[in-house]
């Protein structure tokens, strides 16, 4: 049950990853609008806030295993928009989006891609069927049987 939390709540980053992408897209790539206009930097930062939370939710063995991730700095920055977002650092928040989110969001693509090729069902062999492939290959290598 755990391997299916850590799951979705990595599958939410990545969506809280592509908004963030389709902000930047929207608004335009580019700091100065970014710390000037409210609705850009709200939009962010709420998606920030979002993936601070729910890393909060991921388990102790997923964070400690994965331990390439900063999340006590994504928890962090969480509460900063949480609690004191008047405060928060414009340059930081820009940082943030233009190299963190990124590296997260190829970080969550790679744990879902590794997580999904474990799911996948064993391939079941009729070793019957592959008598002609074992003589072959038996020749090929000079065993006799």
């Amino acid at each position: 049950m755990n391997n299916n939390r850590n799951i979705s709540i990595i599958e939410h980053m990545v969506d809280y990853c592509d908004a963030i992408s389709k902000y930047v897209e929207r608004f335009g790539d580019s700091f100065e609008v970014f710390k000037t206009d409210s609705a850009y930097k709200d939009a962010c930062s709420m998606c920030i806030l979002q993936i601070g939370e729910l890393s909060i939710h991921l388990t102790d063995d997923f964070k400690q295993a994965y331990g390439e991730i900063p999340w006590k700095k994504v928890r962090a920055m969480r509460n900063v928009f949480a609690h004191n977002y008047e405060h928060m650092s414009y340059e930081k928040t820009w940082l943030t989006i233009q190299q963190d989110v990124p590296a997260l969001k190829m970080f969550c693509e790679d744990v879902l891609q590794q997580y999904n090729i474990l799911q996948q069902p064993a391939v079941v062999v009729d070793y019957n069927e592959d008598s002609d492939a074992e003589e072959q290959f038996d020749s090929e290598d000079g065993i006799e049987q």
